[in-house]
């Protein structure tokens, strides 16, 4: 079927779905705020999942289809792709041998895609589950330092600019957040079912920061001691189960637990109640203080601290 016999095809489905077809000259003067264009818009939209309004102005997505144009929805996106002479006479070859198999290069495509698709699932399940704990920490970080921003800032433009915001606008930003808020979970939820590498230690770092990870391993290290770091209160539970560390730092603002919750936990637990733990935090150490006899935790060390901080600490090892 020719590009012209598509256009016509087009043009009859929505001459049959009423939709009057327009000149680029009506279209410029569109009247957004009447009755009949308003009609139009929520046709369009219903139709293509897509916005025919941004800022203020009709998109161009909508100018096409209202001229008659296919539009493509968001779950279907056009690939092209631009290749020279050479590679097309490649092709033609190719497919001349293989004619059974492919007779275009958007099959390739198609088929690649499922391939990578395919392929990336299988790869990723085991690289994350060879990863160890340098590798999850930094993953972590790269995954929820873009993530904390983009539901930070839809936050505030919800909590905070609601009633300056076109709906459209509003939604679109509600959706996000709401986005973000599953993303985040999903991605904790991969991140405490990743198996690390299990390595007998002496201290179990508690902590979501990846650069106090690295600071505090690097510190202890020096002073002739092994520690071993974990993103979240999960993570640390199932370290817990597999090893039984001379102490455990725990930060209190995690991404899944409390710290206070945590060390309960720990406190609770007939096998590992005798493990002393430190709380590390940056929350004021009066505030901290008023939790100490309910958490049971042997002390606590305050953000930012000063290495000699730890002194007390070494007592233990």
């Amino acid at each position: 079927m020719s590009g012209q016999e598509i256009q016509e095809n087009n043009h009859k489905d929505k001459e049959n779905n009423n939709v009057p077809l327009m000149t680029d000259g009506e279209i410029e003067n569109l009247d957004i705020s009447s009755q009949k264009v308003k009609k139009l818009m929520e046709k369009y939209q219903k139709e293509t999942d897509k916005y025919a309004v941004w800022r203020g102005n009709i998109t161009e997505a909508f100018k096409r289809w209202l001229k008659g144009e296919k539009i493509y929805d968001r779950d279907k996106e056009r690939i092209s792709l631009y290749v020279s002479e050479d590679t097309k006479d490649d092709w033609q070859t190719f497919i001349n041998h293989n004619k059974e198999t492919y007779n275009t290069i958007s099959k390739l495509i198609r088929d690649s895609v499922d391939y990578f698709i395919q392929e990336k699932s299988s790869i990723l399940s085991n690289g994350l589950n060879k990863l160890d704990n340098e590798a999850l920490a930094n993953l972590s970080h790269a995954l929820k330092e873009p993530l904390t921003s983009i539901k930070g800032f839809s936050q505030l433009l919800l909590e905070n600019y609601q009633s300056e915001l076109d709906e459209n606008i509003l939604t679109t930003i509600q959706n996000i957040f709401d986005q973000s808020l599953l993303l985040e979970n999903r991605i904790i939820n991969i991140l405490d079912n990743i198996k690390t590498e299990t390595t007998q230690y002496d201290i179990l770092l508690i902590e979501d920061d990846l650069a106090t990870i690295r600071l505090l391993t690097s510190y202890f290290e020096s002073k002739g001691y092994s520690c071993q770091g974990v993103v979240s209160g999960t993570k640390a539970i199932e370290e817990l189960r597999n090893n039984i560390p001379k102490l455990i730092l725990l930060d209190i603002i995690l991404p899944d637990y409390s710290g206070y919750e945590i060390s309960k936990m720990i406190k609770s637990d007939g096998k590992l109640k005798n493990i002393p733990i430190f709380l590390l935090t940056a929350i004021p150490g009066s505030e901290v203080k008023k939790h100490l006899e309910e958490t049971m935790a042997d002390g606590f060390i305050l953000k930012p601290f000063d290495f000699s901080d730890f002194e007390i600490i070494f007592q233990y090892l």
